[in-house]
Protein backbone atom coordinates (compact mmCIF):
# COMPACT_ATOMS: atom_id res chain seq x y z
CA UNK A 1 0.00 0.00 0.00
CA UNK A 2 2.78 2.27 0.87
CA UNK A 3 4.78 1.96 -2.31
CA UNK A 4 1.20 1.65 -4.39
CA UNK A 5 0.80 5.39 -2.74
CA UNK A 6 4.42 6.80 -3.33
CA UNK A 7 4.52 5.43 -6.99
CA UNK A 8 1.00 7.27 -7.34
CA UNK A 9 1.90 9.92 -5.71
CA UNK A 10 5.12 10.39 -7.96
CA UNK A 11 3.43 9.83 -10.90
CA UNK A 12 1.36 12.95 -10.35
CA UNK A 13 4.32 15.49 -9.49
CA UNK A 14 6.99 17.33 -11.33
CA UNK A 15 10.25 15.63 -11.38
CA UNK A 16 13.91 17.36 -9.56
CA UNK A 17 16.45 14.95 -10.59
CA UNK A 18 20.15 15.81 -8.96
CA UNK A 19 23.25 14.29 -10.21
CA UNK A 20 25.77 13.48 -7.76
CA UNK A 21 28.12 12.88 -10.01
CA UNK A 22 28.24 15.80 -11.41
CA UNK A 23 28.74 17.66 -8.21
CA UNK A 24 31.69 15.24 -7.27
CA UNK A 25 32.72 15.42 -10.76
CA UNK A 26 32.85 19.42 -10.73
CA UNK A 27 34.50 19.87 -6.95
CA UNK A 28 37.66 17.52 -8.44
CA UNK A 29 37.53 19.97 -11.45
CA UNK A 30 38.16 22.66 -9.34
CA UNK A 31 40.17 21.16 -6.66
CA UNK A 32 42.61 20.04 -9.44
CA UNK A 33 42.61 23.79 -10.95
CA UNK A 34 43.37 25.24 -8.07
CA UNK A 35 46.22 22.61 -7.71
CA UNK A 36 48.61 22.96 -4.29
CA UNK A 37 46.09 24.76 -2.67
CA UNK A 38 43.15 22.56 -0.78
CA UNK A 39 39.41 22.63 -1.50
CA UNK A 40 36.68 23.11 0.66
CA UNK A 41 32.92 22.87 -0.33
CA UNK A 42 30.40 25.52 0.48
CA UNK A 43 26.97 23.78 0.97
CA UNK A 44 24.68 26.47 2.81
CA UNK A 45 21.55 27.12 1.58
CA UNK A 46 20.79 23.21 1.86
CA UNK A 47 23.68 22.48 -0.88
CA UNK A 48 22.34 25.76 -2.99
CA UNK A 49 18.81 24.00 -3.13
CA UNK A 50 20.05 20.91 -4.30
CA UNK A 51 19.46 18.47 -0.36
CA UNK A 52 22.72 18.91 1.96
CA UNK A 53 21.56 15.42 2.85
CA UNK A 54 22.64 13.47 -0.19
CA UNK A 55 25.05 16.11 -1.41
CA UNK A 56 27.61 16.51 2.11
CA UNK A 57 28.44 13.08 2.24
CA UNK A 58 28.76 12.52 -1.60
CA UNK A 59 31.54 15.70 -1.36
CA UNK A 60 33.25 14.04 1.23
CA UNK A 61 33.31 10.38 -0.32
CA UNK A 62 34.55 12.61 -3.10
CA UNK A 63 37.68 13.45 -0.57
CA UNK A 64 36.64 16.68 0.67
CA UNK A 65 37.15 17.52 4.27
CA UNK A 66 36.09 20.99 4.64
CA UNK A 67 32.69 22.62 4.71
CA UNK A 68 31.33 26.04 4.66
CA UNK A 69 27.58 26.66 5.54
CA UNK A 70 25.80 29.88 6.51
CA UNK A 71 24.56 29.30 9.91
CA UNK A 72 24.51 27.93 13.10
CA UNK A 73 21.55 25.68 12.56
CA UNK A 74 23.11 24.45 8.95
CA UNK A 75 26.21 23.96 10.80
CA UNK A 76 24.44 21.27 13.56
CA UNK A 77 22.84 19.69 10.46
CA UNK A 78 25.40 19.08 8.87
CA UNK A 79 27.77 17.63 12.16
CA UNK A 80 25.07 15.12 12.45
CA UNK A 81 25.95 14.19 9.15
CA UNK A 82 29.36 14.18 8.79
CA UNK A 83 31.05 14.04 12.48
CA UNK A 84 34.17 13.29 11.18
CA UNK A 85 34.64 16.56 8.39
CA UNK A 86 35.28 20.28 9.20
CA UNK A 87 32.86 22.86 9.29
CA UNK A 88 32.85 26.42 8.91
CA UNK A 89 29.88 28.76 9.76
CA UNK A 90 30.37 31.63 7.46
CA UNK A 91 27.84 33.95 9.52
CA UNK A 92 30.36 33.63 12.68
CA UNK A 93 29.80 34.04 16.42
CA UNK A 94 26.98 35.42 17.51
CA UNK A 95 26.54 36.34 20.82
CA UNK A 96 25.39 33.38 23.26
CA UNK A 97 26.15 30.53 20.72
CA UNK A 98 30.14 30.15 21.52
CA UNK A 99 29.39 27.07 23.35
CA UNK A 100 27.92 25.42 21.14
CA UNK A 101 30.59 26.02 18.59
CA UNK A 102 33.41 24.48 20.84
CA UNK A 103 30.68 21.44 21.96
CA UNK A 104 30.11 20.52 18.32
CA UNK A 105 33.63 21.18 16.72
CA UNK A 106 32.45 24.24 14.85
CA UNK A 107 34.74 26.20 13.69
CA UNK A 108 33.64 29.67 13.60
CA UNK A 109 33.95 32.45 10.74
CA UNK A 110 35.04 35.45 12.53
CA UNK A 111 33.93 38.62 11.69
CA UNK A 112 34.88 41.42 13.75
CA UNK A 113 36.69 41.87 16.70
CA UNK A 114 33.77 40.90 18.90
CA UNK A 115 33.50 37.98 17.63
CA UNK A 116 37.45 37.34 18.33
CA UNK A 117 36.75 38.45 21.89
CA UNK A 118 33.76 36.14 22.47
CA UNK A 119 36.00 32.99 21.02
CA UNK A 120 39.16 33.93 23.25
CA UNK A 121 37.17 33.70 25.54
CA UNK A 122 35.19 30.71 25.65
CA UNK A 123 38.10 29.24 24.62
CA UNK A 124 40.26 30.25 27.94
CA UNK A 125 36.99 29.40 29.77
CA UNK A 126 37.51 25.57 28.40
CA UNK A 127 41.25 26.00 29.03
CA UNK A 128 41.95 24.85 25.40
CA UNK A 129 42.73 26.57 21.89
CA UNK A 130 39.88 26.36 19.18
CA UNK A 131 39.98 26.45 16.09
CA UNK A 132 38.79 29.91 13.97
CA UNK A 133 38.54 31.07 10.51
CA UNK A 134 39.53 35.08 10.44
CA UNK A 135 37.79 37.22 7.96
CA UNK A 136 39.31 40.06 7.00
CA UNK A 137 37.52 42.48 4.65
CA UNK A 138 39.06 43.37 1.75
CA UNK A 139 36.34 45.67 -0.30
CA UNK A 140 33.22 43.75 -0.30
CA UNK A 141 32.23 46.17 2.71
CA UNK A 142 29.60 43.30 4.00
CA UNK A 143 31.30 41.19 6.68
CA UNK A 144 34.69 40.80 7.99
CA UNK A 145 37.20 42.95 9.75
CA UNK A 146 37.26 46.24 8.58
CA UNK A 147 40.89 47.97 7.89
CA UNK A 148 41.23 49.58 11.41
CA UNK A 149 40.71 46.49 13.18
CA UNK A 150 42.66 44.48 11.00
CA UNK A 151 45.40 47.06 11.97
CA UNK A 152 44.18 46.52 15.29
CA UNK A 153 44.85 42.81 15.20
CA UNK A 154 48.61 42.84 13.56
CA UNK A 155 49.65 45.63 16.27
CA UNK A 156 48.34 43.00 19.50
CA UNK A 157 48.83 39.35 18.46
CA UNK A 158 47.95 38.59 21.96
CA UNK A 159 44.13 39.39 20.62
CA UNK A 160 44.27 35.67 19.23
CA UNK A 161 45.54 34.06 22.47
CA UNK A 162 43.10 30.66 22.75
CA UNK A 163 42.66 31.03 18.70
CA UNK A 164 44.12 27.71 16.94
CA UNK A 165 43.54 30.08 13.03
CA UNK A 166 42.83 27.83 10.05
CA UNK A 167 42.57 30.11 7.65
CA UNK A 168 42.52 34.16 7.17
CA UNK A 169 39.72 34.66 4.47
CA UNK A 170 38.14 37.37 2.76
CA UNK A 171 35.52 37.47 -0.14
CA UNK A 172 35.52 38.57 -3.66
CA UNK A 173 33.12 41.39 -4.98
CA UNK A 174 33.20 40.90 -8.70
CA UNK A 175 35.28 38.03 -9.61
CA UNK A 176 32.96 37.37 -12.80
CA UNK A 177 34.41 40.06 -14.21
CA UNK A 178 38.18 39.11 -14.58
CA UNK A 179 38.75 42.53 -16.30
CA UNK A 180 37.19 44.49 -12.95
CA UNK A 181 39.79 46.77 -11.20
CA UNK A 182 38.49 45.49 -8.14
CA UNK A 183 40.09 42.05 -8.17
CA UNK A 184 43.64 43.65 -7.90
CA UNK A 185 42.47 45.87 -5.28
CA UNK A 186 41.64 43.16 -3.23
CA UNK A 187 44.03 40.86 -3.93
CA UNK A 188 46.93 43.59 -3.04
CA UNK A 189 45.04 44.00 0.17
CA UNK A 190 44.23 40.48 1.16
CA UNK A 191 48.02 39.57 0.59
CA UNK A 192 48.68 43.08 3.13
CA UNK A 193 46.58 41.54 5.25
CA UNK A 194 48.49 37.92 5.12
CA UNK A 195 51.77 39.68 5.70
CA UNK A 196 50.43 41.41 8.51
CA UNK A 197 49.54 38.03 10.54
CA UNK A 198 53.05 36.09 10.36
CA UNK A 199 52.48 32.41 9.67
CA UNK A 200 48.88 32.47 9.01
CA UNK A 201 47.05 30.78 6.05
CA UNK A 202 45.02 32.38 3.37
CA UNK A 203 41.89 31.25 1.29
CA UNK A 204 40.56 34.26 -1.20
CA UNK A 205 38.86 32.69 -3.90
CA UNK A 206 35.22 31.41 -4.24
CA UNK A 207 34.20 29.40 -7.34
CA UNK A 208 34.81 32.45 -9.55
CA UNK A 209 38.43 33.69 -8.54
CA UNK A 210 39.92 29.88 -8.69
CA UNK A 211 39.72 30.80 -12.85
CA UNK A 212 41.34 34.03 -12.07
CA UNK A 213 44.93 32.19 -11.74
CA UNK A 214 47.03 30.93 -9.29
CA UNK A 215 47.96 34.18 -7.70
CA UNK A 216 44.12 34.18 -6.21
CA UNK A 217 44.24 30.70 -4.82
CA UNK A 218 46.72 30.87 -1.89
CA UNK A 219 46.00 27.76 0.50
CA UNK A 220 42.39 27.41 0.40
CA UNK A 221 39.69 27.94 -2.21
CA UNK A 222 36.14 27.87 -1.61
CA UNK A 223 33.43 26.88 -4.17
CA UNK A 224 30.18 26.91 -3.99
CA UNK A 225 27.60 27.30 -6.90
CA UNK A 226 30.21 26.22 -9.31
CA UNK A 227 30.05 22.12 -7.75
CA UNK A 228 26.27 22.23 -8.73
CA UNK A 229 26.43 23.62 -12.21
CA UNK A 230 26.64 27.88 -12.46
CA UNK A 231 28.82 28.82 -14.78
CA UNK A 232 31.87 30.56 -13.08
CA UNK A 233 33.10 32.34 -16.26
CA UNK A 234 30.46 33.88 -17.75
CA UNK A 235 30.92 35.04 -21.00
CA UNK A 236 32.61 31.82 -21.69
CA UNK A 237 31.60 28.17 -22.22
CA UNK A 238 30.42 26.60 -19.00
CA UNK A 239 33.09 24.48 -17.77
CA UNK A 240 30.96 22.78 -14.82
CA UNK A 241 28.67 19.31 -15.38
CA UNK A 242 24.78 20.33 -15.31
CA UNK A 243 24.20 18.64 -12.22
CA UNK A 244 19.86 19.46 -12.05
CA UNK A 245 17.06 18.11 -14.37
CA UNK A 246 13.94 19.78 -13.57
CA UNK A 247 10.90 18.45 -15.51
CA UNK A 248 7.29 19.21 -15.43
CA UNK A 249 4.10 16.59 -15.72
CA UNK A 250 1.49 18.17 -18.06
CA UNK A 251 -1.64 18.32 -16.76
CA UNK A 252 -4.03 19.49 -20.08
CA UNK A 253 -3.42 20.21 -23.62
CA UNK A 254 -6.01 22.26 -25.20
CA UNK A 255 -6.90 23.98 -28.27
CA UNK A 256 -7.00 28.02 -28.19
CA UNK A 257 -8.82 29.97 -31.17
CA UNK A 258 -6.96 33.03 -32.71
CA UNK A 259 -7.25 35.98 -30.81
CA UNK A 260 -7.66 33.93 -26.77
CA UNK A 261 -5.45 35.08 -24.06
CA UNK A 262 -3.83 32.64 -22.04
CA UNK A 263 -3.20 33.10 -18.18
CA UNK A 264 -3.72 35.66 -15.63
CA UNK A 265 -4.19 39.16 -16.92
CA UNK A 266 -4.02 38.20 -20.49
CA UNK A 267 -0.86 39.09 -20.88
CA UNK A 268 -0.19 36.91 -24.11
CA UNK A 269 -2.33 36.24 -27.15
CA UNK A 270 -2.75 33.66 -29.72
CA UNK A 271 -1.98 34.92 -33.42
CA UNK A 272 -3.05 31.92 -34.64
CA UNK A 273 -4.94 28.51 -33.64
CA UNK A 274 -2.64 27.20 -30.96
CA UNK A 275 -2.19 24.42 -28.75
CA UNK A 276 -1.53 24.63 -24.85
CA UNK A 277 0.60 22.47 -23.08
CA UNK A 278 -0.34 23.09 -18.88
CA UNK A 279 2.29 22.24 -16.79
CA UNK A 280 2.10 21.11 -12.76
CA UNK A 281 5.22 24.02 -11.23
CA UNK A 282 4.65 27.43 -10.60
CA UNK A 283 6.24 30.09 -8.31
CA UNK A 284 5.09 27.75 -5.40
CA UNK A 285 8.03 25.49 -6.46
CA UNK A 286 10.67 28.01 -6.87
CA UNK A 287 9.94 28.69 -10.82
CA UNK A 288 10.16 32.47 -10.73
CA UNK A 289 7.30 34.64 -11.93
CA UNK A 290 10.23 36.90 -13.54
CA UNK A 291 10.02 33.67 -16.44
CA UNK A 292 6.51 34.80 -17.38
CA UNK A 293 6.44 35.03 -21.19
CA UNK A 294 10.23 34.29 -21.47
CA UNK A 295 10.88 30.73 -20.28
CA UNK A 296 10.87 27.52 -22.71
CA UNK A 297 10.82 24.15 -22.28
CA UNK A 298 11.86 21.15 -24.31
CA UNK A 299 10.31 17.86 -24.98
CA UNK A 300 12.26 15.13 -27.00
CA UNK A 301 14.86 17.85 -28.56
CA UNK A 302 12.42 20.15 -29.31
CA UNK A 303 11.89 23.84 -27.54
CA UNK A 304 8.81 25.05 -27.00
CA UNK A 305 7.92 28.93 -25.54
CA UNK A 306 6.16 29.91 -22.76
CA UNK A 307 3.31 31.55 -22.92
CA UNK A 308 1.60 33.94 -20.50
CA UNK A 309 2.47 34.48 -16.43
CA UNK A 310 3.61 31.73 -13.91
CA UNK A 311 0.75 30.85 -12.13
CA UNK A 312 1.69 29.66 -8.13
CA UNK A 313 1.28 25.89 -9.44
CA UNK A 314 0.61 26.26 -13.09
CA UNK A 315 3.18 26.95 -16.44
CA UNK A 316 1.64 26.95 -19.72
CA UNK A 317 3.32 26.47 -23.28
CA UNK A 318 2.64 27.10 -27.14
CA UNK A 319 3.24 23.17 -28.44
CA UNK A 320 1.46 23.79 -31.59
CA UNK A 321 4.48 23.18 -33.92
CA UNK A 322 5.22 20.18 -32.11
CA UNK A 323 4.44 16.66 -33.65
CA UNK A 324 0.95 15.35 -32.67
CA UNK A 325 1.06 13.29 -30.11
CA UNK A 326 4.62 14.14 -28.52
CA UNK A 327 2.68 16.11 -25.71
CA UNK A 328 0.03 14.31 -23.64
CA UNK A 329 -1.48 14.81 -19.82
CA UNK A 330 0.58 13.12 -17.56
CA UNK A 331 3.75 13.48 -19.77
CA UNK A 332 6.84 15.34 -18.54
CA UNK A 333 8.48 18.54 -20.50
CA UNK A 334 11.96 19.13 -19.48
CA UNK A 335 12.06 23.28 -17.50
CA UNK A 336 15.76 23.18 -16.74
CA UNK A 337 18.80 20.62 -17.96
CA UNK A 338 21.38 20.66 -20.80
CA UNK A 339 19.51 22.30 -23.27
CA UNK A 340 17.77 25.38 -20.81
CA UNK A 341 20.47 25.72 -18.04
CA UNK A 342 19.81 27.32 -14.36
CA UNK A 343 22.21 30.15 -15.95
CA UNK A 344 19.66 30.53 -18.93
CA UNK A 345 17.04 30.48 -16.82
CA UNK A 346 18.55 33.37 -14.87
CA UNK A 347 19.41 35.18 -17.74
CA UNK A 348 15.46 35.17 -18.60
CA UNK A 349 14.60 36.45 -15.51
CA UNK A 350 17.08 38.97 -14.81
CA UNK A 351 18.57 37.39 -11.73
CA UNK A 352 21.58 34.34 -11.54
CA UNK A 353 21.86 31.20 -11.52
CA UNK A 354 22.38 30.95 -7.78
CA UNK A 355 18.58 32.19 -7.21
CA UNK A 356 17.21 29.69 -9.64
CA UNK A 357 18.98 26.37 -7.39
CA UNK A 358 18.40 28.14 -4.77
CA UNK A 359 14.67 28.91 -5.01
CA UNK A 360 13.84 25.13 -6.37
CA UNK A 361 10.83 23.83 -3.98
CA UNK A 362 10.14 21.48 -2.34
CA UNK A 363 6.78 19.78 -4.17
CA UNK A 364 8.96 17.90 -6.42
CA UNK A 365 9.83 14.29 -6.82
CA UNK A 366 13.33 14.27 -6.34
CA UNK A 367 15.94 11.88 -7.74
CA UNK A 368 19.39 11.47 -6.76
CA UNK A 369 21.66 9.65 -9.52
CA UNK A 370 25.21 8.93 -9.47
CA UNK A 371 27.81 8.78 -6.49
CA UNK A 372 26.23 8.66 -3.53
CA UNK A 373 22.58 7.64 -4.70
Amino acid sequence: MGDDHAMQTEAACSILTIDLTAVTDNWRLLRDRAASAACAAVVKADAYGLGIDPVAPALADAGCTLFFVATLDEGLRLRGLLPQVEVAVLGGLLPGTAPIFLRDRLIPVLNDLGQVERWCAETAKAGQAAPAILHVDTGMNRLGLDPQETEKLAADPALLDGIALSYVMTHMACPDEPSHPLNAVQLTRFRAALASLPGAKGSLAASSAIFLGSDYHFDLVRPGAALYGVNPTPGTANPMRQAVRLEGRVLQVRHVDRGEGVGYGATRRCDKPSKIATVATGYADGYLRALSNRGVARIAGHEVPMIGRVSMDLLTFDVTDLPEGLVYPGGLMELLGEGYTPDDAARDAGTIGYEILTSLGNRYARHYIGAGA
